[in-house]
């Protein structure tokens, strides 16, 4: 078989552990090739390829990033798109593509799988951890574990200040960065976007615990996070060329007001893509190496359309369409009967 890879949407620590697994798998077990295409769906229109073989990604398991490149964007943003897409399988004489993404990439390619008839196989990527149809995808480990050692850090210096320090994470539509780095790291606050938040009853809370003579408090805010309406008032938000809302600043907002309503020193903290960067963690390394060996046996058994998932820790191929257009949001329950008992 000759069979194309490419990786789409933001980076994430485990990528290169994915293509190094699906490289070694095709090629010491079946003799297939595997084609790279770079920078995502462009280097597919494009037909820009790099080579992968067992040697061009030795020493690739620990590295972060994605040595195959990635943008946004996808042949449906483009009239001929499609056709060019088809072209290139065509013409290279390629068997399919299997496309490692979060849920914009995998929307897409269940979108040419199922209009288009273009065999596509999905691989769930991304640190936000909110993917449909897998109990866990990649990069989510690291991103927590990135962002519990910065919590750690900021306890040392906000106790020495007796500050607050709001720390806003990434987490889009969804709070599990934030949920389970505050909970690993003992925030005393953690605002997702699952759940509008009041600032007076997040500032009462911190003032609880001043009179109780805890002087420091961490408050871990997701990225996406918003306010109950009539609240607080939020700046408008602007859109990308992609039509995402722009996101970023809340941490700030949110340390601003509990400054001026509570009188505490407090200091905004953005981790931003510092989450994203780096070595993956061992976790991520073996559930990415996991899902790349078993993306190739999907592709090998022709089983198109569909994603490789992680279920009760065993990896299996499930419908693409269990994954597109839908966002998993955080279980409540791990919020209100487990975290909320440390918070405050």
């Amino acid at each position: 078989m000759r069979v194309g890879v490419l990786t789409g949407g933001g980076d994430c620590p485990g990528l290169n552990a994915v293509i190094r697994a699906i490289v070694r798998k095709g090629e010491r077990v079946f003799g297939d090739e595997i084609i790279g295409f770079v920078d995502a769906w462009e280097g597919v229109m494009e037909r820009r390829t790099l080579p992968l073989t067992v040697e061009t990604m030795r020493g690739t398991l620990p590295r972060g990033g994605t040595v195959l490149g990635t943008k946004r964007g996808s042949p449906l943003d483009t009239p001929d798109g499609v056709d060019r897409v088809r072209e290139t399988i065509s013409d290279m004489g390629i068997d399919g593509l299997i496309v490692i993404g979060g849920n914009g990439s995998l929307t897409v390619g269940e979108i040419l799988f199922r209009e288009h008839g273009i065999p596509i196989l999905g691989v769930p990527k991304t640190i936000d951890n909110d993917i449909e149809g897998t109990d866990l995808t990649f990069g989510f480990n690291t991103a927590v574990q990135i962002a519990t050692d910065a919590i750690d850090r900021l306890h040392t210096t906000a106790e020495s200040h007796d500050r607050v320090m709001v720390v806003e994470v990434m987490g889009r539509h969804s709070g599990w960065i934030a949920t389970h780095a505050g909970l690993a790291g003992g925030a005393a606050v953690v605002l997702i976007p699952e759940r509008p938040f009041d600032i007076a009853e997040v500032c009462e809370r911190l003032t609880r615990r001043h009179a109780r003579g805890r002087f420091a408090s961490i408050v871990v805010v997701a990225e996406g996070a918003t306010p109950a309406e009539g609240t607080l008032a939020v700046p408008d938000q602007t859109h990308d060329e992609y039509g995402h809302v722009r996101l970023g600043g809340i941490g700030s907002i949110v340390a601003a007001e509990i400054g001026v309503r509570t009188g505490f020193e407090t200091r905004p903290v953005l981790l931003g893509h510092v989450q994203r960067g780096g070595t993956p963690t061992a976790f991520d390394r073996v559930l990415s190496t996991r899902f790349g060996v078993a993306a190739l046996d999907a592709a090998r058994r022709a089983e198109w359309g569909s994603m490789v998932a992680l279920r009760n820790n065993v990896i299996k191929a499930v419908p693409l369409s269990d994954a597109a257009g839908q966002t998993r949001t955080v279980d409540l329950d791990l919020v209100t009967d487990v975290a909320e008992i440390f918070f405050a």
